[in-house]
């Protein structure tokens, strides 16, 4: 009748047969067995994404303090230190990366790819950003993936070795970049070459932004000939790379223009005005 409890459908089957049945199952049958392996299998690949994400949490960050570091280099009354200093903490980074390589020994690493490719894209944007620096070209690929080969070489990680020398673990480690993660982090370079030409700017530089407006338009230009060909977040990083070029340009539209007319300390001041404008007009379109 109306205000009583529907009878659902399962109801009319049997629970107590069901009940028996699940406590007559034998816990060491073929079936069971194949699960409980299964079971085993799941979790330790689960906690091996876990542990791939933290690592490259920790790599994502430690290349963040690098290029924070490295921005340090125009203002700096000598340059060399932060050069020195930045790749103390690469070595650090790499190490993590070490740490990767070891846990992805005998595996897919596409399998776990989504959890270590944040890392590596910070990775490369801050090993460019140095490379950049030091030679005013872009470091490649395959330079990239030279330093990613690591041996064992302190105490610990060599008795480890002999110790389980029966799963026959080498003694060399490697972890290649894959093209999209360079490509994405080379993508994010842009932006910290816009803020290197800023703070160039403040600093009296007028030659830099020249030199990184050649340099990104190149980079721009290899990016279009990708297109929409490429994977999406290559795509979806070209306008934000466009960004950067019409930002370096400015300060180049603006030195050449006005700047033998405007103090060089006040050429920081217009330059991040116009990039305001620049921010507003795109947001609005």
């Amino acid at each position: 009748g109306s205000g009583g409890f529907r009878k659902r459908k399962h109801d009319n089957f049997p629970h107590g047969p069901r009940r028996e049945e699940k406590e007559n199952v034998n816990p060491s049958s073929a079936l069971m067995t194949s699960f409980k392996s299964f079971q085993l299998e799941l979790d330790t690949r689960h906690d091996k994404y876990e542990r791939l994400v933290k690592l490259s949490r920790d790599i994502t960050i430690e290349s963040k303090r690098t290029i924070f570091l490295l921005h340090r280099f125009t203002s700096a009354p000598n340059g060399e230190e932060i050069l020195n200093e930045s790749e103390v903490k690469l070595d650090g980074v790499r190490r993590k990366i070490k740490q990767v390589a070891q846990e992805l020994i005998g595996e897919d690493m596409y399998q776990f790819h989504r959890a270590i490719s944040p890392g590596l894209q910070e990775y490369v944007e801050a090993v460019s950003f140095q490379y950049f620096i030091k030679t005013r070209s872009l470091i490649s690929v395959e330079e990239i993936n030279k330093q990613l080969i690591f041996t064992a070489e302190d105490r610990e990680e060599t008795t480890i070795t002999t110790s389980n020398s029966h799963d026959k673990q080498p003694h060399t480690w490697s972890l290649k970049v894959t093209p999209v993660d360079y490509l994405l982090g080379v993508a994010d370079l842009t932006g910290e070459l816009m803020r290197l030409c800023i703070s160039s700017v403040g600093n009296g530089d007028i030659d830099t932004p020249f030199e990184l407006s050649q340099f990104l338009r190149q980079i721009y230009d290899g990016f279009t000939f990708i297109g929409n060909t490429g994977p999406y977040e290559v795509s979806k990083k070209l306008y934000t790379l466009k960004q950067s070029l019409a930002k370096v340009e400015n300060a180049c539209y603006t030195l050449k223009v006005r700047g033998s007319e405007i103090p060089k300390h006040m050429l920081a001041d217009v330059f991040s005005t116009k990039t305001e404008l620049i921010d507003q007009e795109e947001g609005l379109s």
